[in-house]
């Protein structure tokens, strides 16, 4: 029986983060990943060898913003290890049906520029919108990185300019019920208080709905942030897709002594005396844990079909049905599709520049489209009348993803998990069927052609991957790729649950990170190196709270030096 300091179920990249920041305090680490490679969500493949060879596809994830809000790049050296960002410029681009189209570059006054050719007023504004939002998104993001009941922590990833920032927006007085307004309203709400013209508002409303709500889903406002993210700290891709960031965390966690196995589907995580001591994969094969198990699936998953139920039980009586009936999952999740081109996409009615093909492609003719193709998936209906879709060409920033003078094209289509009616038939008992599948990417092809005439026939191959597929191969509960919804109420201390918001778990040395965990789902590392903080605290709390604790003064001393 092999025996290890730490075992983490799942190698996507932040169980492959927590496993770096362990492996360098000393720890020995072993990874055990379900599928064939590591990187969960973060996995970039040759789907169609055959009928495409040399065409590489980011699975899932695509667009990175959020980890350049944390240290994990910088404090892990990844560019060490083979990672390189490549920054998009234009960043967005939505044409509209009347032949409008926003166009957002990386420079906001660039992109005023664009919005003052359709509505100046719409313009001035959309600088200062940009401006309230990232005040309060770097006012906020010490946050983020810290486990959010470790307020030493927290206090010190403050500066003073994140403190500035923050008291900018907070401020005192009526300024403060303000934002707590602006923070229980919707997205649309925002957005309508802000801008007149619907082909500014459409793509804002489509953006915020990324995470994975309608735009009028009140207590979201805060997903208008997206936007402004992508102007500071800007949007990026890594050289070579998306799994090229889990190769250069595969590779440091190697280099230290790290170990990642493949095809091992944990089935059971052992508990003696309530204390986890290690797990049981397919095939009954046991690795043990000496200090500590760490899940990087959700807690679900992990509490209500990976540990006994006595065992939960036993840590508290509670905790299984509180899972079962507070962790909310909308049904909201993706149908994706895949295409090899012969030649880049070419919106002929919109002022064609290949340069628009850099960043997203957003079809978002209106807000009431964004919200029917957010609003009807949690019903259980296709939203496929008049699909509104997010769409990336990597290959215009990145030609290394396919064969010369050919590229990829990535559509992400929100579509139901399970399907109204169909309930108990089809694939996992979704409804989805390969039929089905396919005739819902046939209308949403049709949509996009309407705009870029030339995709039909530039198609050399395609491959679309139901909701219930997607869910499969990523673990994911009702495909939820997010773990549980990025609602206000499971965020922060509340993510998952209150009693499991610190990666802490009632059972002993039992941990969880990933989306499920603050601050939740996308590509930043963070639930990962904020789990891994808490693990060795664990480990040894007094000698690590007292650096912490200099750590911190430290850090705000000199931050207050280096600008007086």
């Amino acid at each position: 029986m092999q025996s290890y300091d730490v075992v983490i179920i799942g190698a996507g990249h932040n169980g492959l983060t927590c496993a770096a920041y362990l492996l360098k305090a000393g720890y020995s680490v072993l990874l055990l990943e379900k599928r064939p490679i590591p990187g969960g969500g973060a996995t970039t493949e040759e789907l169609m060898p055959d009928e495409a060879p040399g065409f590489m596809f980011n699975r899932c994830a695509i667009d990175h913003e959020f980890i350049h809000l944390g240290p994990v790049v910088e404090e892990l050296e990844l560019t060490k290890y083979g990672l390189e960002y490549l920054y998009c410029d234009p960043v967005v681009f939505c044409p509209h049906p009347d032949g409008k189209y926003f166009l957002a570059h990386a420079s906001v006054e660039k992109t005023c520029a664009e919005i003052a050719q359709f509505s100046p007023r719409d313009a001035q504004k959309y600088a200062e919108f940009v401006d309230f939002w990232q005040r309060l998104l770097y006012g906020i993001i010490p946050i983020f990185n810290a486990p959010p009941k470790s307020i030493i922590d927290i206090v010190g990833n403050y500066d003073v300019p994140k403190l500035k920032n923050l008291l900018s927006v907070v401020g005192f007085s009526n300024k403060t019920l303000d934002l707590f307004r602006t923070m229980l309203s919707s997205a649309e709400d925002n957005l309508n208080e802000w801008f007149d013209s619907e082909f500014l508002k459409a793509p804002l409303a489509r953006l915020a709905s990324e995470l994975g709500a309608p735009p009028s889903n009140k207590n979201m406002a805060i997903g208008a942030i997206m936007m402004a993210m992508r102007h500071n700290p800007g949007m990026a891709r890594p050289k070579g897709g998306t799994g090229a960031l889990t190769e250069a965390l595969l590779n440091l966690v190697q280099s230290l002594g790290g170990k990642v196995l493949t095809d091992q589907s944990v089935q059971q995580v052992l508990i003696d005396d309530g204390r986890a001591v290690g797990v049981r994969v397919e095939g009954g094969t046991e690795y043990r844990a000496t200090r500590g198990v760490i899940s990087n699936i959700d807690a679900k998953r992990l509490f209500l079909q990976m540990v006994d139920s006595s065992d939960v039980d036993s840590a508290d009586p509670e905790l299984r049905d509180r899972l079962e009936r507070r962790i909310i999952n909308n049904n909201e999740t993706i149908l994706k599709i895949d295409c090899a081109l012969s030649e880049p996409l070419r919106f002929e009615h919109h002022n064609h520049r290949d340069e628009y093909l850099i960043g997203s492609v957003l079809i978002a003719d209106s807000v009431k489209q964004v919200e029917l193709a957010h609003s009807e998936p949690g019903i259980g209906r296709i939203p496929d009348a008049d699909p509104s879709m997010y769409i990336v060409q990597p290959t215009m920033l990145d030609p290394t993803m396919a064969p010369p003078g050919c590229h990829t094209l990535w559509i992400e289509f929100f579509a139901p998990y399970k399907i109204e009616g169909l309930e108990g038939t089809g694939q996992q008992g979704t409804g989805w069927t390969e039929e089905l599948k396919n005739k819902v990417a046939d209308r949403v092809l049709d949509k996009l052609a309407d705009y870029a005439p030339n995709l039909k026939q530039a198609i050399i191959a395609r491959q679309v991957e139901s909701p219930a597929e997607l869910g499969d191969r990523l673990g994911a509960y009702n495909g939820n790729y997010y773990h549980i919804d990025m609602t206000l109420e499971q965020m922060i201390l509340f993510r998952p649950l209150p009693e499991l918001a610190n990666y802490e778990t009632p059972i002993a040395n039992l941990y969880l990170t990933g989306a499920g965990t603050h601050p939740g789902g996308s590509i930043s590392g963070m639930p990962g190196r904020n789990c891994a903080r808490a693990f060795l605290k664990s480990q040894q709390p007094l000698a690590q709270v007292i650096k912490d604790v200099q750590s911190s003064f430290k850090s705000t001393v000199d931050s207050v030096f280096k600008r007086s």
